[in-house]
């Protein structure tokens, strides 16, 4: 097994993420199978019980992981599909540890952190890394490593030490170890500074790693004097110091490192020269540059309770951006707080909740994401309802179907309590209820997860077109409430239609409202599951709608101005 880490230095934020994905791009182009992990060193035994402002988005896998959005990041770019043990973290190892030594595995040792946690960090790398996650038989090629945080993090140190001793125990010829760093640019006179990935470097190399290339991360392309000078102090040859500069989209950056060369400095390290070919990136490229050159947008309104935290939502974002691009459209995302629709607003900041009604009825269509908590519900059901009134295309995601239903209670069955359960239990009219079988009182894992099967009630619905499957479609789930069954006749009289639901038949997955542009509810995770050139057969629909092309599309059987549709 061949293995690329990527560690960063001097400050967080700096796109390791993007740089790791877009590396197993480029390996991947030369004909490489590529597998990803990525190492979290916090505590939490996953991302689960994260709130989004503090972590960003938490990404839900097939198999019910919910992991760091970086693995997210490397399902997109490299179209794979990864597990929770590709995401390392500490608490992980940690409860491995210690259920061991429970168990009297370590035969009355003293359990260390070096060597037990330790080498329970490298048998963890090297058991995942030989899984194929690409429908493929057989192990990757290539192991791509991800070390979160920034080097010189107390939480960081058991993992650097347990990379050093992977480098020593696999060789050089199966170890490549990149460090992304910062060069930022000091004062009016525009010098682009070296001192900080100097110390970084430095600091890497005391704790027994040092850096086969350097990915410089800087506002401009690096000066040659820049690259001879970090060079010189950092011990890497210059063909090995990669810039990567800002770019018009992400997409760009697998052809940055291209352009430089990048896939040949790290298969020469690995010794995979033998079985690489030339990279082959054609259709991506096609793709990074067509968004380049693309004029016309559509103004989505993305009402939430997270949108100070554009990371919260990452895979709705990305799954628009697919699902513009794919139609010749740049998204044109505007972000409004559910909190700034509701009349309490209205009395305390006027202008504020003018403002975000004069953005959401400037759009073309709304979308309601996934969330928990109370908190900015009643503007939830205010621009769902507005949606549904105005026959403004609208999609509602896990809570965004939730609150469609209570809105249509409300509104068309004349239930003016209806709620969920999860806002106000005591309500007579709970058509959101708590799932019945999963805890109450832990938070970790204790949802409906990952991939599950939806069946179709209705073959013919708008839904079941899009995916292109009268029968079914799998989809990705992250919720605790769902559509209390007792009230789903009563809801169906108002004119809501139920389409898809659970393979027992009792849980309602999906909503349409017949005679609307274009109104679908889901309480799945459409958007975990799309790609760039694979968009997310719902986020397609909208947009086709809110750019007035659905009936073509639908009558064209998937197929308008050239485009096919990609089904999940």
């Amino acid at each position: 097994m061949k293995y690329v880490v990527i560690t960063g230095g001097v400050v967080s934020g700096l796109g390791k993420g993007v740089t790791a994905s877009s590396i197993g791009v480029l390996l991947q182009s030369c004909g490489l199978r590529i597998t990803s992990i990525k190492i979290d060193p916090y505590l939490n035994t996953d991302a689960g019980t994260m709130s989004p402002f503090e972590h960003g988005e938490v990404f839900v896998l097939d198999d019910g992981g919910e992991v760091d959005l970086d693995l997210g990041n490397y399902e997109r770019f490299l179209d794979l599909k990864l597990t929770a043990r590709n995401n390392i973290t500490t608490g992980k190892i940690y409860h491995s540890v210690i259920q061991n030594e429970r168990r009297g595995r370590y035969l009355g040792k003293t359990v260390q952190v070096v060597p037990h946690i330790t080498d329970a960090i490298r048998n963890w790398i090297h058991s995942v890394s030989s899984v194929p996650v690409d429908a493929q038989p057989g192990p990757p090629h290539v192991s791509v490593i991800e070390l979160g945080g920034t080097v010189g993090d107390i939480e960081s140190m058991p993992f650097i030490e347990a990379l050093r001793q992977l480098s020593f125990s696999v060789g050089k010829e199966n170890f490549c170890l990149i460090h992304v760093s910062l060069v930022p640019v000091i004062g009016v006179v525009g010098e682009q500074k070296t001192k900080p990935t100097q110390h970084s470097v430095r600091e890497l190399r005391a704790l027994g790693l040092t850096p086969d290339l350097l990915a410089c991360r800087s506002a401009q392309p690096l000066m040659d004097s820049v690259k001879v000078k970090l060079s010189e102090f950092c011990h890497v040859p210059v063909a090995n110091i990669l810039n990567i500069h800002d770019v018009p989209n992400i997409w760009h950056v697998p052809l940055l490192l291209r352009k430089q060369n990048a896939h040949e400095a790290i298969i020469k390290q690995l010794d995979l020269v033998s079985i690489a070919t030339p990279p082959e990136l054609k259709a991506w490229t096609e793709m990074a540059e067509n968004y380049d050159n693309l004029t016309n947008s559509v103004k989505i309104a993305l009402v939430g309770k997270y949108t100070g935290l554009t990371d919260s939502y990452l895979s709705v974002v990305k799954a628009l951006l697919h699902a513009c691009s794919a139609l010749s459209y740049r998204p044109s995302i505007e972000w409004i707080a559910a909190s700034d629709l509701e009349d309490e607003c209205a009395k305390i900041s006027p202008e504020t909740h003018a403002a975000a009604w004069e953005t959401l009825k400037g759009c073309s269509c709304i979308l309601v994401p996934g969330g928990f908590g109370d908190r900015g519900v009643p503007g939830m059901i205010l621009a769902v309802k507005h949606a549904r009134e105005n026959n403004i295309p609208y999609l509602g995601i896990c809570l965004g179907m939730q609150i469609s239903v209570i809105e249509i209670a409300r509104s068309l069955l004349g239930m003016e309590d209806a709620d969920s359960e999860e806002f106000n239990p005591k309500s007579p009219h709970r058509v959101i209820m708590f799932m019945p079988e999963v805890s109450k009182t832990h938070m970790g894992s204790t949802m409906r997860l990952g991939c599950r099967r939806t069946l179709f009630r209705r073959p013919g619905s708008l839904t079941s077109k899009l995916y292109g499957n009268p029968e079914y479609v799998d989809e990705r789930h992250r919720h605790r409430y769902e559509v209390n069954p007792e009230f789903v006749s009563d809801l169906e009289k108002s004119g809501l239609e139920f389409v898809g639901c659970d393979e027992s038949q009792n849980r309602m997955e999906i909503i349409e409202l017949p005679g609307h542009p274009y109104y679908i509810g889901v309480q799945f995770h459409p958007e975990f599951k799309s790609r760039p050139r694979k968009p997310s057969a719902l986020f397609l629909g909208l947009i086709l709608a809110a750019t007035g092309q659905l009936e073509d599309y639908i009558l064209s059987n998937g197929n308008i101005n050239g485009y096919t549709s990609f089904h999940s």
